[in-house]
């Protein structure tokens, strides 16, 4: 028994796992973020372009 509780000390499979399990979260939240930040900047973009669109076509009418 004591064998057996030195060797399950001794693994790090576990551990090793739970690491690349913590850096794919990390990864992923910073991916969401930088996501959301991209569309907000997109989105304020396009309707800027789509205010100058409108005001000058309706000028012109």
């Amino acid at each position: 028994m004591k064998t057996i509780f030195a060797r399950l000390l001794k693994d790090e499979s576990g551990a090793t796992a739970i690491e690349y399990g913590l850096i794919a979260a990390l990864i992923s939240v910073a991916l969401i973020a930088g996501a959301g930040t991209l569309g907000n900047t997109l989105n304020t973009t396009f309707d800027k372009l789509g205010t100058k669109l409108s005001t000058s076509t309706t000028g012109k009418l």
